[in-house]
């Protein structure tokens, strides 16, 4: 795997997903999750372990969808464990992800239950 930037505080990761989306970079975007992370997409389905996640980003990025940068709520921090959200488009529900901290120091998501946006043009962040 490349040496990618590598998310400090929960909070970062958001932002490095926004990054990595807007220049196409799916493996970058697999890099923000544990090797056996879950994403809540397709909708009403699941996509299991990071290489799953990087298949499924290299297909919604071939879109080229672009990605705003969102302030994010809150993080809920326990120990080696938080919770990160940024707030809907429609005030509706959340987007939320649960990280874990890496022995190195760095946080990787687990879990990720994103925002869906119109078909094709994969989850929203």
């Amino acid at each position: 795997m490349t040496d990618y930037e590598k998310a400090l505080r929960p909070e970062d990761i958001t932002r490095l997903f926004v990054e990595r989306s807007n220049a196409g970079d799916a493996a970058g975007v697999a890099a923000l999750y544990e090797e056996g992370a879950v994403l809540a997409y397709p909708p009403g389905g699941q996509t299991v372990g990071r290489e799953a996640i990087r298949a499924l980003w290299e297909k919604v990025l071939a879109n080229r969808p672009h990605f705003e940068p969102e302030q994010p709520l809150p993080t809920l921090v326990n120990g080696d464990i938080a919770l990160t959200s940024t707030p809907p488009r429609d005030g509706a529900g959340a987007r939320a992800q649960v990280v874990r901290r890496q022995p190195d120091g760095s946080w990787l998501r687990v879990l990720d239950q994103p925002e869906f946006v119109t078909p094709g043009r994969g989850p929203a962040e």
